[in-house]
């Protein structure tokens, strides 16, 4: 990969030339614990002929500090070594503290160059800091304390992913976090780090280390929301050529190889039906591929027409898991002709955790595992209703809430951007069930109907019966009723009129009233009588709705050919790729808007009739059962 076009190089030379220090703060210092709680731990004798290290006191250039109360000294590197030989696994786990270390303090020494906190430094050893700067001097050690640590952290995990295995541990959250400078923080976090670490194999040495690194990260994330001098390092980019590693401020950075993955991939002929779910799948996996490493930017994310988020909804049985495979397949190819990292994940239910707190953090890592912008992310989660808490609802468990804010505050939060280079789907058998704030952030709806004609039903059983039979197909031409073009003209144009009663109502009734809806206003007229019947239709469902229209502006067939190979289309410069996309926009008219609108509102009336019927099944059931047991109560009494 490139380096980006906004982050500057952190060169292998500035972070070499920390190596030594690194290394003196991995074999010893001592340290006081201010606000974490030494743990006991009796640590085993070296066995014979093994030196012990000898301890230092370390200082921090352009600081005048007071001398601490003396405690047992920190010494990670023993620790991790452990007693007798060093397994190859705690040697890579050395070098990645080593290199992590480094990284931190290249960072510290370029944050210093960039927020003046050098000379600040300079003038406070030589004793001639001035009162004004001296808040402003706070502030920035804090700052970069902030940065320091948080890189750290964030190098370390980085580091380690290719050495984890399917052990996870839990540990407690960081206490020790020391934001007085650089080496307070440092030394802080180590200490935690080296009480967690003792009497530990292999695999839950490395497993407790990323455990904390995440921990530690989070932590320190929180912290920067506050600190007033935070954002000279959040809103800085570097990279790390020889680690592959981009460093964003406080974002985590994630290793660009995804999982291996294992499902099997689907052909779009063997979705049958589904026609416009199937139609946009293959566009939004061709859009993907329009992604810029260089800029960071999609061609179709900048025009206005790509899909961050969709709502896939249907009956068990319809296609969901089937669409899901097609478009991983379509991506996973392309990427392939690309040479470019493909990362899909599920959130699953196995995310939602007893633990206060972790399925916060579960959700929060899928995320951020597929918004790398180093990768091609697509990222699924099937089953929503039972994965995301619906506030309000008492059966939702603490879990499922958390998850549910991680969500809103990812697909349409303040701090949400959208580069075009992943995709979330949401897939439910019930969205009726999903909370109505999470569902409003899918910005496009795939209705999974499943196979709908005669057509459809003779494909489907010829699919599944599979080769292995002397059957003849009989008077039937195999998969024509699935060439796209035709069949998904066909299902736009339904949309022409409501299919909902409901709305169909309220379009009689507004057409009956101002006539045709030919122009902005009496669209918006018919927007406004939406709402009146449903007072859930905001503000988030017209910015959908035009969403979705700037997608079917950009409705376009992008050939086949040019991801046959790289050189063609993906690997073009950002702005000639922008200008291939945009001599195939097709203008908007209002059939386009109208088909959007009803689109969208038949969805939402849709999923309202079935979450108020389920609410009144379940109110008439207990009222039932509150009957039967007042008639017993009163039997047992008599």
């Amino acid at each position: 990969m490139g380096l980006s076009g906004d982050a500057m190089e952190l060169t292998e030379g500035e972070i070499v030339a920390r190596y030594d220090a690194a290394l003196t703060l991995l074999d010893g210092f001592d340290h006081a614990p201010r606000l974490g709680k030494a743990r006991e731990v009796a640590r085993a004798e070296r066995s014979p002929g093994i030196g012990t290290r000898g301890r230092f006191r370390s200082t921090t250039p352009g600081l005048v500090t007071r001398s601490t109360v003396r405690a047992s000294g920190v010494h990670l590197r023993e620790t991790v070594e452990g007693d007798g030989l060093v397994t190859p696994a705690r040697a890579q786990v050395l070098q990645g503290l080593r290199r992590a270390l480094a990284i931190a303090l290249a960072i510290g020494g370029a944050f210093d160059d960039r927020s003046g906190l050098d000379a600040l430094k300079a003038e406070n050893l030589a004793g001639r800091l001035a009162e004004t700067d001296r808040a402003k001097f706070r502030e920035l050690l804090e700052a970069e304390a902030l940065a320091v640590g948080f890189t750290f952290a964030n190098a370390l995990s980085f580091l380690l992913a290719p050495l984890r295995g399917a052990e996870s541990r839990e540990v407690p959250a960081p206490e020790e976090v020391l934001t007085d400078n650089a080496q307070a923080m440092l030394e802080g976090l180590l200490w935690e780090v080296d009480q967690r670490l003792a009497d530990l194999d292999d695999d839950a040495l490395i497993a407790t280390l990323a455990a904390q690194a995440e921990l530690v990260m989070e932590r320190l994330v929180d912290r920067a929301r506050q600190a007033p001098r935070a954002s000279i390092f959040g809103e800085a980019a570097w990279r790390v050529e020889a680690d592959d590693l981009e460093l964003r401020g406080f974002t985590p950075s994630t290793a660009a190889k995804g999982k291996p993955l294992t499902m099997q991939f689907k052909q779009p002929h063997e979705v049958v039906g589904n026609h416009i779910a199937k139609h946009q799948a293959l566009k939004l996996s061709k859009m993907l591929m329009a992604y810029d490493f260089e800029r960071k930017l999609n061609p179709f994310a900048d025009l206005g027409g790509f899909i961050f988020t969709f709502m896939g909804d249907g009956a068990p049985g319809t296609g969901k898991t089937t669409l899901i495979q097609m478009m991983a397949g379509m991506i996973h190819g392309y990427c392939e002709v690309a040479g470019y990292s493909f990362r899909y994940e599920n959130l699953s239910t196995e995310s939602i955790d007893s633990y206060q707190g972790k399925s916060g953090q579960n959700a929060k890592a899928f995320i951020n595992a597929i918004i790398d912008p180093a990768v091609i992310g697509f990222g699924t989660i099937d089953d929503i209703d039972q994965l995301a808490g619906k506030r309000g609802d008492r059966q939702a468990s603490a879990g499922q809430l958390e998850i549910t804010a991680v969500l809103m505050e990812s697909f349409a939060g303040a701090n949400t951007v959208v580069r075009g280079n992943c995709t979330f789907g949401m897939f439910s058998n019930y969205p009726e069930n999903v909370d109505d704030a999470l569902r409003q952030r899918a910005g496009a709806r795939f209705l999974v109907d499943g196979p709908q004609t005669q057509d459809d039903y003779i494909d489907i059983l010829s699919l599944l019966l599979g080769k292995r039979h002397d059957i003849p197909l009989g008077d039937h031409d195999l998969f024509a009723a699935q060439e796209l073009t035709r069949a998904v003209a066909e299902s736009f144009a339904k949309h022409a009129r409501p299919a909902e009663q409901k709305l169909a109502d309220v379009f009689d009734d507004v057409r009956g009233k101002i006539g045709d809806l030919d122009t902005i206003a009496k669209i918006g007229t018919y927007l406004k009588g939406i709402h009146a019947a449903d007072e859930r239709f905001t503000g988030r469902a017209i910015k959908n709705i035009t969403d979705a229209v700037k997608v079917r502006a950009m409705d376009v067939e992008l050939p086949d050919e040019w991801f046959e190979t790289a050189d063609r289309f993906m690997h073009k410069p950002y702005d000639e790729k922008l200008a291939m996309v945009n001599d195939m926009r097709v203008p908007i008219t209002t059939e386009m808007v109208l088909q959007e609108v009803n689109r969208y509102a038949d969805s939402e009336f849709r999923y309202a009739d079935k979450s108020d019927e389920v609410a009144i099944d379940n109110a008439v059931r207990d009222m039932r059962r509150t009957e039967i047991a007042k008639r017993r109560y009163l039997e047992g009494k008599g």
